[in-house]
């Protein structure tokens, strides 16, 4: 999943793609590298970030998904948690949701329901302007899990097919380094739901931490991440740097099937 913020105040692109031919030759270059969908949002949800209205956010992103959907060979998601977002960019032809307060917004899982697309549901603790602010938990995989198990069974209470859904643990939202290391490296628990798992790791700030690097001098850190994500379960990595991300998930994918075949043929 490559990232296209089509905002002036995200963390990393904020600002590189507010003009929609560049958002739209973004899309193109990182489907060319490997991204079999283009996650499209039009509000920061950076730690800090002011929310926008509805209105704004359909300004930004809907000349971007309407050219994308039909000039390139993608899938595209919406990045929202407004209902009239969600139903403007499906009836563009968006095919999934990505919603970072797992459609806990008024209207959002009956809009979900009847859009009849996947969706992404995503753990934050507090809201964007908040989070960071000494996030804490009892234990917080345990936490993350039994929060985004209750969402997904609120999906299916509502209508919404199991095999729609997916989840995101929020890395970031509301966690500080220990939550995120905690939470990538018994990513297991996640993947054990039976809900395909989604991470979002890229340039994020928990590589500054580690590393001491600035946003864009973290390619080879956040390629890391989302090999040992992958590894541990996660069927979908968000990524900025979508060529260096899907080469190395390729060279992984490889050797994981390398090792099935060897383990199928002893067996037999």
């Amino acid at each position: 999943m490559g990232v296209l913020n089509v905002t002036p105040d995200s963390f990393s692109d904020g600002g590189h793609f507010v003009e929609v031919d560049a958002a739209v030759e973004h899309a193109r270059r990182m489907q060319a590298a490997g991204a079999h969908i283009v996650d499209i949002g039009g509000e920061s949800t950076r730690p800090g970030a002011a929310p926008v209205t509805a209105q704004q956010e359909l300004d930004r992103v809907m000349p971007v998904i309407e050219r994308t959907c039909v000039e390139i060979d993608v899938a595209v998601s919406i990045d929202t948690s407004k209902p009239e977002v969600m139903r403007a960019a499906v009836a563009a032809g968006a095919a999934m949701i990505n919603d970072v307060r797992a459609l806990r917004e008024p209207g959002a899982l009956d809009a979900a329901r009847d859009l009849d697309v996947a969706v992404c549901l995503m753990h934050m603790l507090g809201e964007p302007r908040t989070m960071q602010r000494n996030p804490q938990y009892d234990d917080v995989v345990e936490d993350v899990r039994a929060f985004l198990v209750s969402r997904a069974e609120a999906c299916l209470a509502r209508g919404i097919a199991r095999e729609r859904i997916f989840i995101d643990p929020g890395f970031g939202f509301g966690k500080t380094l220990a939550h995120n290391l905690l939470l990538l490296s018994r990513l297991e628990r996640l993947a054990d739901t039976g809900y395909p798992v989604l991470v979002g790791m890229s340039r994020k700030s928990m590589l500054g931490a580690m590393l001491e690097r600035s946003v864009d001098e973290r390619v080879h850190g956040s390629v890391a991440l989302a090999l040992i994500a992958y590894l541990r379960g996660a069927r979908v990595i968000r990524a900025h740097d979508v060529e260096a991300t899907a080469d190395a998930l390729e060279v992984a994918r490889r050797v994981l099937e390398a090792d099935a075949a060897d383990a199928g043929s002893s067996a037999s």
